[in-house]
């Protein structure tokens, strides 16, 4: 029997650690890398193979759609299964449309985790029961439709930062992009959403559960 080699990304050690203790219970699987940020994640890529990459949305500095779109580039082959405390109505299918194989929030159970895991490996691709059957009755033209779906990648990366509290400048920073290109995105958001302010830019996130409140 093949060993499922893993390679597990994430910022919180505690969630690294828990990751890891429910890789170890299976005797298919073994975490042979891990990292805790973007610079370290590219480094490992470049020294090991892997056969799935299990990579948290949010890491700092730089968007979870772009680091998925890096990674695809470099490493096209390797399944990315999203581990997120991000709503998976929301994000899933985007991460799906950049590459990524599959989808799950941190608050699902370990044996989900282990079946996702499974199912990623396999070449398939894996959405929580929950959306799947969201997706029988919903179509993604029908989605394309929603408010959201206007919004691009990046603005929907600002608009989650505006509503967690940060500076235009920190915005800037962590996205690697000016204070100007920032302030454009902004305004994007502000016209497409028919919004007024960044209260009501938080609002709308709290409402459309884009950050935990």
């Amino acid at each position: 029997m093949n060993t499922i080699r893993i390679c597990i990304v994430d910022d919180h050690p505690i969630v690294l650690m828990g990751l890891k203790q429910i890789v170890s219970e299976e005797s298919d699987m073994s975490v042979i890398g891990e990292a805790s940020n973007i610079a370290d994640l590219f480094k490992i890529l470049n020294e090991k193979e892997f056969d799935i990459l299990i990579l948290d949305l949010n890491l700092p500095g730089r968007s979870g759609f772009d680091t998925i779109k890096e990674i695809k580039s470099i490493k096209p082959d390797l399944p990315i299964l999203i581990l997120s405390m991000y709503d998976e109505d929301l994000y899933g299918l985007r991460c799906l449309r950049e590459g990524a194989s599959g989808y799950l929030k941190k608050s699902s159970a370990t044996e989900e985790l282990v079946k996702a895991i499974r199912i990623v490996c396999s070449g398939r691709k894996y959405l929580s029961q929950s959306l799947t059957e969201k997706l029988i009755d919903t179509s993604i033209e029908q989605k394309d439709q929603s408010k959201l779906s206007r919004l691009s990648n990046r603005e929907m990366e600002v608009l989650r930062r505006i509503a967690i509290g940060q500076s235009i400048e920190d915005i800037a920073r962590d996205m690697y992009l000016s204070p100007a290109t920032i302030y454009t995105y902004r305004n994007r958001i502000l016209e497409k959403l028919n919004l007024k302010s960044n209260v009501e830019i938080t609002q709308f996130a709290i409402i459309n559960k884009l950050i935990d409140w």
